[in-house]
């Protein structure tokens, strides 16, 4: 019976701990933050907003900067 109750109390906690946590949140934050692992390729961020029409806000990844390239060991 404890068992069951301490289960039940971390259940509870953990449903309370993740309504503190996403108090502040609003729905656009929360938007920017589902479609942010699209953000760094910007052809997937592409076919993402045409498929479903929210706008990504798209970083172009940075280009390979001299001296960085391949190295043959």
């Amino acid at each position: 019976m404890i068992e069951m109750a301490l289960n039940l109390l971390g259940v509870v906690g953990f449903w309370l701990a993740i309504e503190y946590c996403l108090k502040h949140q609003t729905p656009e934050s929360l938007e920017d933050a589902s479609l942010m692992p699209f953000a760094d390729d910007p052809e997937v961020a592409r076919r993402v907003e045409l498929a479903t029409g929210k706008k990504v806000k798209a970083v172009a990844p940075e280009g390979a900067k001299p001296g960085w390239g391949n190295i043959e060991i």
